[in-house]
């Protein structure tokens, strides 16, 4: 009985082994749609931000480096 508990460690061993591979073998590349949306979504903001920010400067005739 002690070798059949000693010959199934290496059989869940290998089970476990196996799920975890198929598990980190997954396809992820479902996710990266709506990342990469929210990514262009961030860059038109920060660049609507940049364009406000100029025309501040240009209305108030101060530049950027003014102290």
């Amino acid at each position: 009985m002690a070798s059949l508990a000693w010959l199934l460690i290496p059989l869940f061993a290998a089970v476990g082994a196996a799920i975890w591979g198929s598990w980190a073998a997954r396809d992820r590349t479902s996710g990266d749609i709506s990342e990469l949306a929210g990514y262009a979504r961030f860059r038109e903001a920060m660049g609507k931000a940049e364009q406000t920010r100029a025309k501040a400067d240009a209305h108030s005739g101060s530049g950027s480096d003014a102290v």
